[in-house]
C-alpha cells in the first residue's frame, strides 16, 4: 500500500489504550541543557513545545537518569527523586500544551560514564569491562543487591513520570547503556543469574520491563505507554549480533509491551557486523510487527522519506529533522514540504528555539548536522 501524505495524519492506538493523534513522534535527543539540580530549564521547556506544536503524534523526551549513578552526560535531568517530578511536570505540560502525548525516556548510563561526571564515583556495569572507546573508564561490578536496587529504581522513575502527568515512558535499551550493556556478551561475563547465555542476560532488561509494568498497574489512573528502545547489534565481538536480538524481541513481546523503537542511524542500513545489506528496521519489523507496533527510525529528514519508511513501520519518530526544523510536520501537513530546512541556519538561530548548550553541540560537531548561514 502507498502512503500517502493524509495516512501521515492517521490516529494510531496501542494496546494500553494511549491514542495518538498521527504516525510521527519526536524521537528522544539529548539536550544537556539543564540545571545543576537535574531540573529542566525554560530553554528546555520551549524547546520542546515548540517542536510538539508542529503537530506531532508525541514527544519522547531525552533520557532521564532513575539513579545518581545512572548519569552520562553533562547538564542532564533526572527521574532519580521525588524532588524532581515538579521539574517533570513542568516537562509534561511543555509538550501536552503544544498537542502531543509526553513520553519520559528512562536510563542508567552504567559503564558509559565517568568519574567526572558522577563527582568522584566509579561507573558501574554488570561486570568490570571497559567500553571499548578511548579513554573509557573500568567499571565497578553491580552487586546483587544493587542490581535489584536498580531495577526498583526504573520502576520509582516510572511512578514518578506518572505523578508528573506523562502518557508513557519508554525504556532506554540501546546506545550500550546499562540495560544493553546486561543483554551483551561483551559488557556482561558475570557467571550468576544475571549472566551467562543469550537467554540469562535477558533477566535484566525483562526485570526492568516488569518493575516499570508494575508501577504502571498501581499508580497510573489513565492509559500509559511503556515503549522499549533497542540497539539491534554491537560491533564488538563477542557482541550482540541480530538473532540474540530476535530472540529478545520475542521475550520482550511476550511482557505485554507497547511498542518497540528502532535505534539505527539510517533507516534502510544493513548490518554494523557483517556485509548483510538487510535493513535492520525491516528485520525486526517482520519478525514482531504482528505482535507490536514498531517506531521506524534513521536519518529521515524529507517528506518522500518519512512515506517510504511508513510503507514498512506503522510510526516512524524525527531526529535531527527537528532539531533543524521545529515546523517540519507543520509544514508537511500545510503542503509546503518543499520550505523543509534541511540544515542548520546559523541566521535563524531564534527562530528554532534551540537551548544555548544544545545549539553549541550541534554547530559545533563535525559531521552531525550541515551548517549553512
Amino acid at each position: 500500500m502507498t502512503i500517502t501524505t493524509q495516512n501521515i495524519f492517521e490516529p494510531f492506538s496501542f494496546t494500553s489504550g494511549l491514542t495518538l493523534k498521527n504516525r510521527v513522534l519526536m524521537a528522544p535527543m539529548t539536550t544537556s541543557s539543564s540545571d545543576q539540580n537535574g531540573d529542566v530549564t525554560e530553554q528546555e521547556l520551549v524547546y520542546y513545545k515548540r517542536r510538539s506544536q508542529s503537530g506531532l503524534g508525541a514527544v519522547i523526551t531525552a533520557c532521564a537518569h532513575v539513579e545518581p549513578l545512572g548519569v552520562g552526560f553533562p547538564n542532564p535531568f533526572g527521574a532519580d527523586s521525588d524532588e524532581r517530578i515538579d521539574s517533570l511536570a513542568r516537562l509534561a505540560a511543555s509538550i501536552q500544551e503544544g498537542g502531543a502525548k509526553a513520553i519520559l525516556q528512562l536510563y542508567h548510563a552504567g559503564r558509559m560514564s565517568n568519574s567526572e561526571l558522577l563527582k568522584g564515583e566509579q561507573p558501574v556495569s554488570a561486570s568490570a569491562v571497559p567500553a571499548p572507546r578511548p579513554n573509557a573508564a573500568t567499571p565497578r561490578e553491580m552487586t546483587p543487591e544493587e542490581i535489584e536496587a536498580t531495577i526498583a529504581a526504573f520502576g520509582e522513575a516510572t511512578r514518578r513520570a506518572i505523578e508528573a502527568g506523562f502518557d508513557g515512558v519508554e525504556i532506554h535499551g540501546a546506545n550500550t547503556y546499562l540495560v544493553q550493556q546486561f543483554f551483551s556478551p561483551h559488557s556482561n561475563i558475570r557467571t550468576d543469574k544475571w549472566g551467562g547465555d543469550v537467554t540469562a542476560r535477558m533477566a535484566f532488561p525483562l526485570a526492568v520491563i516488569r518493575s516499570i509494568q508494575k508501577a504502571v498497574a498501581e499508580h497510573a489512573d489513565k492509559p500509559f505507554v511503556v515503549g522499549y528502545r533497542i540497539s539491534p547489534e554491537e560491533r564488538e565481538e563477542p557482541g550482540i549480533t541480530m538473532d540474540d536480538t530476535l530472540a529478545f524481541l520475542t521475550a520482550i513481546a511476550d511482557q505485554g509491551i507497547d511498542y518497540i523503537h528502532a535505534s539505527v542511524g539510517k533507516f534502510s542500513g544493513g548490518s554494523i557486523r557483517s556485509e548483510d545489506s538487510r535493513s535492520r528496521v525491516e528485520m525486526i519489523q517482520e519478525h514482531i510487527g504482528k505482535r507490536v507496533p514498531v517506531i521506524g527510525v534513521g536519518g529521515l529528514q524529507t517528506l518522500e522519506q518519512v512515506k517510504r519508511a511508513l510503507e514498512i513501520t506503522p510510526l516512524v519518530s524525527l531526529g535531527h529533522a527537528l532539531i533543524m526544523d521545529p515546523d517540519w510536520l507543520a509544514k508537511v501537513k500545510g503542503s509546503r514540504d518543499e520550505e523543509i530546512f534541511q540544515a542548520i541556519h546559523l541566521s535563524k538561530k531564534e527562530q528554532l528555539d534551540i537551548p544555548e548548550d544544545l545549539w553549541n553541540m550541534v554547530t559545533n560537531a563535525p559531521g552531525w548536522f550541515r551548517v549553512e548561514e
